[in-house]
């Protein structure tokens, strides 16, 4: 994993947009966009997924699947805000990790 946008750093073309926890991409993966499938990681450091967030870009026309490892409910709640704006519309799916059986 590579963290080129660390937690409170502006993004490098729009500095209003401020990246609350660190983000980057799985190295040696490829997303749509021609770069790597993007990762959130939370405070805890883990890597274990804990939820994915999927985006739909109304203005780019694309869609993109965001990974997210060790973050917590607020962390993805933070991060489900974050995505979505005016043009970006995002939706969470939780990773269950003690599922009934």
């Amino acid at each position: 994993m590579i963290i080129d946008r660390p937690a409170n750093t502006p993004h490098p073309r729009y500095s209003e947009i401020v990246y609350p926890l660190d983000y980057g991409y799985l190295e040696g993966t490829s997303a749509v966009d021609g770069g790597g499938v993007d990762v959130w990681l939370g405070a805890s450091r883990t890597y274990d997924l804990t939820a994915v967030v999927l985006t739909v870009d109304l203005l780019k026309h694309d869609v993109e699947i965001k990974i997210l490892l060790g973050c917590t409910d607020t962390e993805m709640q933070t991060i489900l805000d974050f995505h979505n704006t005016k043009s970006i519309q995002a939706l969470l799916v939780h990773r269950v990790t003690n599922p009934r059986r």
